[in-house]
């Protein structure tokens, strides 16, 4: 395997190791699922302005989150599906990262609200579970995110792609 090809595949790993890790611990807190949720994990979502292996890391850290937290797969499948859809987002935005939150947060306001209705019966008004999960998203992605992009932009030595 090249060398190129293998920090593709450590640094994917470790971020989805990493979201995986920060899922826990805002599950701990009661934060990472429900009507009102602020995933700490979602702070890594503008990572893919600066790698490009932190699509894929993003999404199996989700894919692998939601399972060992227990959602119900309708939530596995969608939930990811969000993610997903937010990083590529947000590596298309990858020139303007500043406004590179957007994609993750527009996804995940958009479909969460519908899984939690669907998977998980809950009968809270769609535009309030929609601003729930928005609110969580901005404070995940936007306050937390924007922390964690500049962190580790300012890092000399690792090269973005």
């Amino acid at each position: 395997m090249k060398r190129n090809q293998t920090q593709y595949l450590a640094l994917g790993g470790m971020i989805a190791a990493l979201y995986v890790v920060l899922t826990f611990v805002a599950n701990a807190a009661g934060l990472a699922s429900g009507e009102i949720q602020v995933r700490i994990s979602e702070g890594l979502c503008l990572l893919p302005c600066l790698f490009s292996a932190a699509v894929p890391g993003l999404t199996i850290g989700c894919l692998l989150a939601n399972i060992l937290t227990g959602c119900v797969p309708l939530d596995v499948a969608f939930g990811t599906l969000a993610t997903l859809i937010g990083a590529v987002g947000t590596r298309m935005m990858r020139k303007t990262p500043f406004w590179s939150w957007i994609p993750p947060v527009l996804s995940n306001t958009i479909i969460v609200p519908l899984v939690l209705m669907k998977a998980y019966g809950v009968e809270t008004a769609w535009p309030l579970l929609c601003f729930q999960i928005f609110a969580g998203e901005m404070i995940s992605c936007c306050l937390i995110g924007i922390l964690v992009y500049q962190g580790v932009k300012s890092i000399p030595r690792i090269a973005a792609d």
